[in-house]
């Protein structure tokens, strides 16, 4: 072997030597974690990063320590959702990665707090989107968590697949869809994609409920493919511009059916993941 063949056998090895250093810190990291669960939907539109941070929120208002990764690179809006958009990232002296807390008990961060202007896209093909999310798992001061909850772009490409692997321990996917029959075909590719990369479904929200897209599709699926139904969150507009201006539903509006209906998903998903 020449000199040239030599230095790129000597840099491959070195890359491998550090993508496993990594996957060990984010290990040790994961191990002071006890839940970890990934927010999955077949397709867009259904309301995902809305049910997300709604039930991150319900259970840091129950006393559990939780944290959010927005891992939707493309399109990351849980930083709007809990009004800390203008948020940018932070280091301690240790150059760690010091997460948002919009309320107590509720540790967030998102690709769009290292993003100089709120209005630019992220132009990145998969191992780019690979290196980002590593990063946000890596260098975050999470600490000891209850909960990680990860809320996912639409579909099942890249980013779940780096998160799947990055987490190998996680207790699984919780999977939103809208009430239609159709949403049993889009629930139908969540949990058989979960169920392909062997991780359990720790549930189905039905999200959207009501008049205009009916009902029932969510317990349908959920019946069909034997996995756990937390429940329905009925639909309220309060709920969209909640999001809009950047405060929590089940905050504002916590008396209203539709809060409710988060809070009995919560106590659902304890029961799923054998805490009550």
């Amino acid at each position: 072997m020449d000199k040239e063949q030599l230095k790129k056998g000597d840099e491959m090895r070195q890359r491998i030597l550090q993508a496993k250093e990594t996957e060990r810190r984010i290990a040790e990291k994961m191990a002071k974690i006890k839940h970890k669960i990934m927010v999955l939907s077949g397709k867009g539109g259904v309301g995902k990063t809305t049910v997300a941070v709604n039930l991150a929120v319900t259970l840091a208002l129950k006393g559990h320590k939780v944290g959010l990764l927005d891992a939707d690179i493309h399109g990351p809006n849980v930083p709007k959702m809990l009004g800390v958009q203008n948020a940018r990232l932070e280091v301690n002296e240790k150059n760690m990665i010091i997460p948002v807390e919009p309320i107590p008990n509720l540790k967030v961060i998102s690709i769009q707090m290292a993003l100089p202007q709120d209005d630019l896209p992220v132009i990145w093909r998969g191992p780019l989107k690979h290196k980002a999310i590593q990063q946000l798992m890596d260098e975050v001061v999470w600490g000891n968590l209850d909960f990680f909850i990860i809320d996912m772009p639409p579909g099942t490409g890249d980013e779940a697949l780096s998160v799947c692997q990055l987490i190998p321990d996680m207790d699984g996917t919780l999977i939103v869809v809208t009430p239609q029959e159709v949403a049993i075909l889009d629930a139908t590719k969540a949990i058989n994609f979960s169920r392909q990369i062997q991780k359990n479904v720790v549930g189905i929200v039905e999200n959207m409920t009501g008049e205009i897209f009916g009902k029932g599709g969510g317990k349908k699926a959920a019946e069909r493919y034997n996995v756990p139904f937390l429940g329905s969150i009925p639909m309220d507009a309060r709920i969209v511009r909640c999001g809009d201006e950047g405060e929590p539903f089940v905050i504002k509006h916590r008396e209203t059916e539709a809060a409710k209906a988060f809070e009995k998903v919560v106590e659902n998903l304890l029961q799923v993941l054998g805490e009550k």
